[in-house]
Formats: C-alpha cells, sequence, structure tokens
C-alpha cells in the first residue's frame, strides 16, 4: 500500500517522510501538523485520515472506496473529527474524556480509528492532560492527527509523545523581514504611535501585506519555539525571534501567531486593507498585553 499525497501542494520533505513511514507500515500512532493558516495542515490532515480508513489494497485514499466516501461525507463511524480553529472550545476536558474511552472499542469498519484534531493550540491545560494518557498508552489501530499554529503551544509532554511536521507556506523569501521585525518590535513598544507609522503602508500594498503577514508569522512561531525551550528557526533574524521571546510570556506569542492567522484569513478574504490594518494593529498590541 502506498500514500496518495497528490492533492497535497508543496512541502515535499515532508510528503516524503509521511510516505515512506506509511508505505513502510511504520507510521506513528499519533503526529502533530504545525504550521500556519495557510499552509495546509488541514487539508493534510484530512487526507491522512481518508488514507487511514481506505479500503484500497493499492494507493490510500483512493478516493472511491466505501471507507474513503464515507469518510469525504463526514459520516464514517470510525473517524471523530473536532475543529478548535472554528470553535476554540472544542475540546472541553469531558469531551477529551470520551476520545480517551472510546479510544479502546475497536473500529467498527476500517483498520483502524481516526481522532482528528484541529486547532489543538485551543485545547486547554488540563484537557492536553487528559489527552496525555491516551498517548502516553496508545492502543492498536488508532491514529491520532493533530493540528496547531505551532507546536510550541502544547505541553512538553504531549510533545514529546507526538511525531511533529512542520509545514510552510510558500516560500516567502526574504521580502517583508524587515518590516516584519519593525512591526514586531513596535508591539512591546509602550504607545501604540511606532505600531501605526509601521503598519501604515501595508494599507496602499495588499501583496506587501501579505509577504509582511507571513514573515510575521514566522517570526512570532520562533519566539514561541524559543520561549517553550526549542531552538527552531524559520525566521531569518534569530535575534528578532530571541528579543520577543525574552519580553513576552509563551501565551501572548501564541496570542501573537492567532492574531496574525486571522489577518492571513481575512486579506485573502479581500476585507478592508485600511479597516483591517487598523484592527490588526489593535489584535496585535491586545495579544501582547499592551
Amino acid at each position: 500500500m502506498r500514500l496518495n499525497l497528490d492533492e497535497f501542494p508543496g512541502n515535499p520533505e515532508v510528503k516524503k517522510s509521511l510516505s515512506l513511514a506509511f508505505d513502510e507500515e511504520r507510521f506513528p500512532h499519533a503526529v502533530l501538523l504545525e504550521g500556519s493558516a495557510g499552509s495546509g495542515t488541514g487539508l493534510l490532515s484530512g487526507i491522512l485520515a481518508k488514507a487511514a480508513v481506505c479500503l484500497s489494497n493499492d494507493l490510500q485514499p483512493c478516493g472511491c472506496c466505501p471507507g474513503c466516501i464515507k469518510a469525504a461525507a463526514g459520516s464514517h463511524p470510525d473517524m471523530v473529527t473536532l475543529d478548535g480553529d472554528s470553535n476554540p472550545k472544542a475540546f472541553p476536558v469531558d469531551t477529551v474524556r470520551q476520545i480517551r474511552s472510546g479510544a479502546y472499542i475497536r473500529p467498527n469498519e476500517a483498520p483502524r480509528k481516526v481522532y482528528r484534531l484541529q486547532g489543538v493550540q485551543n485545547m486547554s491545560e488540563p484537557s492536553q492532560n487528559a489527552l496525555l494518557k491516551i498517548l502516553e498508552e496508545p492502543p492498536e489501530n488508532v491514529l491520532f492527527l493533530l493540528t496547531a499554529v505551532s507546536a510550541a503551544a502544547l505541553l512538553p509532554t504531549i510533545r514529546s509523545r507526538v511525531q511533529i511536521f512542520t509545514l510552510k507556506d510558500s516560500e516567502p523569501g526574504t521580502e517583508g523581514r524587515e518590516e516584519a521585525a519593525a512591526i514586531a518590535q513596535a508591539v512591546t513598544a509602550p504607545g501604540e504611535a511606532e505600531l501605526l507609522f509601521c503598519t501604515a503602508p501595508l494599507i496602499r500594498d495588499r501583496v506587501q501585506f501579505q509577504k509582511v503577514l507571513a514573515q510575521l508569522f514566522l517570526l512570532f512561531r520562533d519566539a514561541a519555539v524559543l520561549r517553550a525551550g526549542g531552538t527552531s528557526h524559520l525566521f531569518g533574524e534569530p535575534e528578532s525571534a530571541a528579543s520577543l521571546a525574552s519580553k513576552l510570556t509563551r501565551k501572548n506569542l501564541m496570542l501573537l501567531l492567532e492574531e496574525t492567522g486571522r489577518a492571513q484569513n481575512a486579506l485573502e478574504r479581500n476585507a478592508n486593507a485600511a479597516l483591517l490594518v487598523t484592527a490588526f494593529c489593535a489584535g496585535l498590541r491586545q495579544a501582547a498585553g499592551k
């Protein structure tokens, strides 16, 4: 059996690693896909979930077997999906406990049961601890697929029990990096004048606004990783991430990530640039506790 990832663009290294593990039947029991709103974490988790319940003996997901059809319709009895991106309150402790107990029930139709938990950056610490118990001693034939804007939002104990794959948007290069670093510095300034000054040019250039948001996401992500004790760098200026990590809490940094993701989504939906920049500045200040 081979993993079919033709519908997922980009991220060749991640696709290669996932395909190799799948093809050699050593796919991890728990996977965390981290990345921004535009990186495709939701799309990839959906493809992997379909592959897990696919009944084909060749490419999985095949898209035409009963398992794939039910998965696409959202009616497969062996697949549970919770969307914390759309509903930040999707992971109460009682619900996670139900997942924990349900995981020990044998699959109805598929080779395995799949729990697809999207946006777990919104999962509370008590809920994460409840989930940890099933991740530590998972039953056979169960797959957990988690997505988050950053693995740094999760407890170290959770991160140690999952295999993390970082998805990237289309390569941002260096465009927008200087503006992003200036905006990040302005976020922690005493007043809001500097932030308004840095973001004002973005009102007139939507393309540049998109590039700056992509760079900001990487910068806030790096700072959150540093704050959590990691060392991974995706933004081109480690000193900027280090400065942010020294000034803000992990919670503040995760809120900044979420605010940037919301701005990316709004810009893609053709939101009014002037109103978006104003709201974005206010959101960044609030996320930073200013």
